[in-house]
């Protein structure tokens, strides 16, 4: 295994919905600087913003789009990780991070925290992701996050403790949000003496604009490198993992990591809000209409006793603030979703409420469809 690395952030600019222009631009700045590993940012094969259209330009893992990476790959003999709308099967697509190694092998990480909030509707489109995967490569081991995921550091942590070496973070972030990625990014180096390497995409679409600035962080912090903002370009960095065990030793937070506290936070959040009551079909609920709708309001339906539990439930799926969310005292359970197109309404049907109240364990429902739980009208 190698040490040092030769690391190239790139600011690219994508045009929406343009693949084949998209695959020629990263090859362009693949072939204009020499390294061992190139980065690009969320969504780089497509642009950020194709709604609708991102159900035809999602690709599967062998799909021609990814053919032509590894054929850049190969012939630079380097990794290449970038963004893409990843098709799982018919119907089910992932916002993804592709790493390409130099031998063609291909591995993926699905985004874990989908933006549901502001600008963002990625629930609409994309199912989130459930697996902390780590990748070997010949300098050291990689973990992939994507923009929003970075601001829960529970999943960097469990990547570096499954072995991760460096993050690298891909994103669309707009010019609003650049402060707070600026602070988070040395923070999850520190807090897990881990290299950070960041690829922000650059450019206005729509009514947003990203702010590139790609970024390489080392395990104490430090900034190794930043790349231009609001401009297209590259940042180059050498990273030599060998800094790692150093840092690690001055300061030891993964020895020191305590597996209980996880399993505290675990049981708290699943068990006793997530998996217990009615939270769980206020979850189911949430991520139902999150899929067909981005939410504006809500009207719920509930007995006072449980009425807290569906609210939290839908708000952890829609990201609704819950001045959005309108109360009725019913003994129905349920909710009307709306937005300035659409009403859908969905109510939990009667035979699994009483088989609530006769103390079933909600968290069956995760493995239900929604039909055969809720009434839903259009």
């Amino acid at each position: 295994m190698g040490f040092d690395m030769k690391l190239c952030i790139a600011n690219i600019k994508p045009s929406v919905g343009n693949k084949k222009k998209n695959l020629k631009k990263i090859e362009s700045m693949v072939s204009e600087e020499n390294a061992d590993m190139y980065v690009f940012g969320e969504m780089a094969l497509t642009g950020y913003t194709c709604r609708d259209e991102f159900r035809e330009m999602a690709e599967g893992i062998d799909g021609p789009s990814i053919n032509e990476i590894k054929k850049i790959a190969g012939e630079k003999d380097c990794y290449i990780i970038f963004g893409m709308p990843l098709k799982e099967r018919e119907g089910v697509i992932s916002n993804a991070s592709i790493m390409v190694h130099p031998d063609g092998k291909v591995n993926a990480y699905r985004k874990s925290f989908l933006a549901n909030f502001g600008p963002f509707e990625e629930r609409f489109y994309f199912s989130p992701g459930k697996e902390m995967p780590v990748f070997k490569t010949k300098y050291g081991k990689v973990g992939m996050c994507i923009c929003y995921d970075l601001f829960f550091p529970e999943l960097v942590k469990g990547l570096v403790l499954k072995g991760a070496d460096m993050i690298v973070c891909i994103s669309a972030s707009p010019t609003t949000t650049r402060e707070f990625f600026e602070k988070v990014l040395p923070s999850r180096a520190i807090e897990n003496t881990a290299f950070i390497a960041y690829s922000n995409i650059v450019g206005t679409q729509e009514n947003i604009v990203f702010w590139g600035g790609g970024q390489v962080y080392g395990p104490k912090g430090s900034l190794i490198a930043r790349g231009k903002y609001l401009k297209e370009g590259v940042v180059t960095a050498e990273v030599d993992f060998r800094d790692l065990e150093e840092a690690r030793a001055s300061r030891p937070t993964l020895r020191d990591t305590r597996a209980e506290v996880f399993s505290e936070i675990s049981r708290g959040f699943v068990e006793e809000r997530t998996h217990s009551g009615y939270a769980m079909v206020g979850l189911k609920m949430g991520e139902y209409i999150s899929s067909k709708m981005k939410v504006e309001k809500a009207v719920v339906y509930s007995d006072k006793e449980n009425a807290e539990s569906v609210i939290s439930g839908i708000m952890f799926h829609t990201g609704l603030a819950k001045d959005r969310i309108k109360f009725e005292e019913s003994n129905t359970v349920g909710a009307l979703f709306s937005s300035s197109k659409r009403k859908i309404s969905i109510f939990l049907k009667e035979d699994v409420k009483n088989a609530i109240e006769m103390g079933m364990n909600t968290s069956i429902l995760s493995y239900l469809d929604d039909e055969k739980i809720f009434t839903i009208e259009e």
